[in-house]
């Protein structure tokens, strides 16, 4: 039986923080969910776990979500994705074309399941602090420009255009990932960041 390869991207976790687990609590909980292996990446709420199935491991972060709800509080939402397809998505690369010495960051966020067939030109926000590039079916694809003293955060502008929650991570923290835990990968970077 070939096993699979997921990321879990939770909202709003930071690891050590109040209402969250910290590294040994967090992988515990996918572990004690059924997880096959699991490994935790960076502190903010991204963790690498293998299932044998797609449904199986819907089954784990379902499980660990509620483990962690009763062991620490937390009640923020995860998006899954499987690393291959986290592969192909790192292979877009809609930056390419940005002038890096005008943003702050490049972002994908990961939206809600509950929002289907993404359509229309991708929205920036009014401060143009945020421009989306690129949606998929189930990510966002933007960068982040500094506008007075802060950058701009597409979280928040995506839950606020969608009504529904989101994540969001550095486009080099997910590449780095996908170098991290894709066997042979096959693809672009997004680049260094």
């Amino acid at each position: 039986m070939q096993v699979g390869k997921y990321a879990a991207f939770f909202r709003n976790l930071n690891l050590g923080r109040a209402n969250c687990p910290d590294k040994a609590r967090f992988e515990a909980a996918f572990m004690a969910a059924g997880a096959q292996s699991a490994a935790s990446f960076l502190t903010n709420g991204t963790l690498v776990f293998s299932a044998s199935t797609d449904a199986s491991a819907h089954k784990v972060l379902l499980h660990a979500r509620q483990t962690l709800h009763f062991s620490c509080g937390l009640r923020e939402p995860a998006f899954m994705r499987r690393l291959d397809y986290l592969a192909e998505l790192v292979a877009l690369d809609p930056f390419a074309q940005v002038p890096r010495d005008t943003v702050y960051e490049c972002c994908v966020s990961f939206l809600s399941p509950e929002l289907v067939g993404l359509a229309g030109p991708p929205p920036a926000s009014a401060r143009q602090d945020v421009e989306i590039l690129h949606f998929t079916d189930s990510e966002a694809l933007s960068i982040s420009r500094v506008v007075g003293r802060s950058p701009g955060s597409p979280n928040a502008v995506l839950e606020k255009l969608f009504g529904l929650p989101a994540t969001t991570r550095s486009r080099s923290t997910v590449a780095r990932l996908v170098q991290k835990h894709v066997a042979q990968a096959t693809h672009r970077s997004f680049g260094a960041g």
